[in-house]
């Protein structure tokens, strides 16, 4: 998106170093990637078992389609449960006075008649219902039954919601229409990483021994992998364009990158980002075709070596990257336009004014050249996913047409 600065000019003072943005203490990060994590983790894990696992195990029997169910829900339901507390040690951190934690004020605070009331009483409430409609699913028969999938959709919107209120904004905005669409670039940017990341973790999970048996592993994993490979481009798309529009609002240009303490944790959860993108290509362009071509071969004891060796190792890398983008999201405060133009002020004001005490900037206006910006990049990046998902298929189909078929023998022997 264009680049602009509507800076106002400085006064002629005397100059002196300008003071820097403080990071922010560590803990409120820590307490607020406890309170992520588990929201996103309820989310990814809830949509994994309802889009990708359920589907795929279906085609590998009834066993599978159980087994998978419950070993998903069970860790979905105690992400749901350390979600209320996780909730409610954030809050408390924001209302104690002291810097300490002030559990009663913020249980107090839920529904209390505020719009910031009801938004932290509805994240916990549906958090705590999410959780809740997808309990009956740890138990194997329930898991078996025709409710899986309804269960599964409740608690999944509920999760969703909950996750949501995090960005509603509590109170009437002045421009409705702006307001609807930063909170709807939110929901996409939550929502995305939280199927991408969450989802990963869930692929880590089923890896491990006892949710799927070996017999059934060559039916499972690669239509299983093929549809978390659609729902993860998807969710890159909508992180890529949702991040797009975030750094047009929040940075003035590459420079700030550097120059603030914005723009330098927003560098190092893009580097993390970006590692996590090559993982996905990796597995996206060499592990999954490989799987396809193992699988038409019949060839099951490389595909257990493949699955048991390098598919979770590389799982747990990118769920361990998704981590870390979560702890670093917490340290981005403010905006890298705002910390550049106090920066400046409090430079020519001769360094004596605090940065919080310093005016800001407006809100970026939007123009005619930032829709034709946004609608070419939000076409460019579609374009790029839809190509990529194409061309990691036709390397699976190659594969699968030149897998040549393992002898009697050679499958009695695996």
């Amino acid at each position: 998106m264009p680049v602009s600065d509507p800076s106002p000019g400085f006064p002629l003072l005397p100059t002196a170093p300008a003071p820097s943005t403080p990071l922010g203490p560590f803990e409120d990060s820590a307490v607020a990637w406890t309170t992520w994590v588990t929201l996103i983790g309820f989310v990814g894990l809830t949509a994994l078992a309802l889009v990708v696992a359920g589907p795929a195990a279906r085609r590998a029997g009834a066993a599978a389609l159980t087994a998978t169910t419950v070993r998903l829900a069970r860790a979905a339901v105690v992400l749901g449960a350390l979600a209320v507390p996780a909730v409610l040690t954030d809050l408390a951190h924001g209302a104690s006075q002291s810097g300490g934690y002030d559990y009663g004020a913020a249980w107090n605070g839920l529904y209390d008649g505020s719009n910031d009331g009801r938004l932290s009483g509805l994240e916990v409430t549906l958090i705590l219902a999410g959780a809740a409609l997808v309990a009956p699913l740890t138990v194997r028969r329930t898991a078996a039954g025709p409710a899986r999938r309804w269960l599964l959709a409740a608690g999944l919107g509920a999760g969703a919601v909950a996750l949501g209120t995090t960005k509603f904004p509590d109170k009437a905005p002045d421009d409705w229409g702006r307001t609807v669409f930063e909170t709807a670039m939110w929901m996409l940017h939550l929502i995305g990483g939280s199927v991408w990341l969450g989802g990963l973790a869930g692929l880590a999970l089923i890896a491990l021994p006892g949710a799927v048996a070996p017999a059934a592993r060559g039916a499972f994993w690669p239509p299983a992998l093929r549809r978390f490979s659609a729902a993860a481009m998807s969710c890159v798309a909508a992180i890529a364009l949702s991040g797009l529009f975030l750094y047009w609002e929040h940075v003035d240009g590459p420079g700030q990158l550097v120059s603030t303490m914005y723009g330098r944790v927003l560098g190092v959860k893009i580097l993390v980002f970006g590692a996590l993108l090559l993982l996905g290509a990796f597995n996206q362009f060499w592990l999954h075709p490989r799987l396809e071509g193992l699988r038409a071969a019949g060839d099951l004891r490389p595909l257990r070596t493949v699955l048991v060796r390098e598919f979770p190792a590389v799982v747990a890398v990118e769920t361990l990257l998704g981590a870390a983008v979560l702890f670093v999201a917490p340290f981005l405060h403010g905006s890298a336009r705002n910390q550049a133009y106090q920066a400046r002020l409090a430079e020519h004001a001769g360094g004596a004014a605090a940065l919080g005490d310093l005016p800001k900037l407006p809100a970026k206006e939007v123009s005619t050249s930032t829709w034709v910006w946004g609608t070419a990049e939000t076409l460019a990046v579609l374009a790029v996913m839809a190509a990529g998902y194409w061309l990691s298929g036709v390397l699976a189909r190659r594969r699968t047409a030149t897998a040549v078929p393992l002898a009697e023998e050679d499958l009695v022997e695996a």
